[in-house]
């Protein structure tokens, strides 16, 4: 819901300006990707505080039950759930692989880290996966590199060794 208000604030800025469809996609993309930034933030100090009488498996399980409780409602106040008897089975495969090793396998690494170690060096640690999706992405799928991109990616790397140092 807050996600389809801040797209009819950009819609309505669309209106008013002689942009390009494809800039206004990426103008989207830049606010979602701030808006993720923000929450991702936000939630290693639930985490950190949560897992202090928790161990990692059963705080996972008691966020991934709310998780899905909140798409249900979601999908359902919204209209959504029928789209996915529209799903492809390769694209259901992708987002099930994309679920084992993010939502699971390394959330549950996560948890483990923050477990035992501070949040302010978890975080910054586990937020290095950039270059790995760089390099993936470009070696797999066979996107573009440039300069910025790698720059971005050494200036991760500089910002996770100045933090753990």
């Amino acid at each position: 819901m807050f996600f389809g208000i801040c797209t009819d604030k950009i819609n309505l800025l669309d209106l008013n300006q002689k942009i390009s469809k494809d800039e206004t996609l990426e103008m989207k993309s830049i606010v979602f990707s701030f808006l993720a930034m923000l929450c991702w933030g936000i939630g290693p100090l639930f985490a950190k505080t949560g897992l202090v009488s928790l161990e990692p498996f059963s705080a996972l399980t008691i966020r991934s039950i709310s998780v899905a409780v909140v798409l249900l409602v979601t999908g359902i106040l919204t209209g959504k759930m029928t789209a996915l008897s529209q799903v492809d089975l390769r694209s259901a495969s992708f987002m099930i692989g994309e679920g084992i090793f993010a939502a699971f396998l390394g959330q549950m690494a996560y948890f483990y880290a923050l477990k035992i170690g501070e949040a302010s060096v978890i975080t910054p640690i586990t937020a290095s996966f950039p270059i790995v999706t760089l390099i993936l992405a470009v070696t797999l799928l066979g996107e573009n590199y440039s300069i910025q991109k790698l720059v971005g990616a050494a200036l991760i790397v500089a910002g996770v060794i100045i933090v753990n140092k």
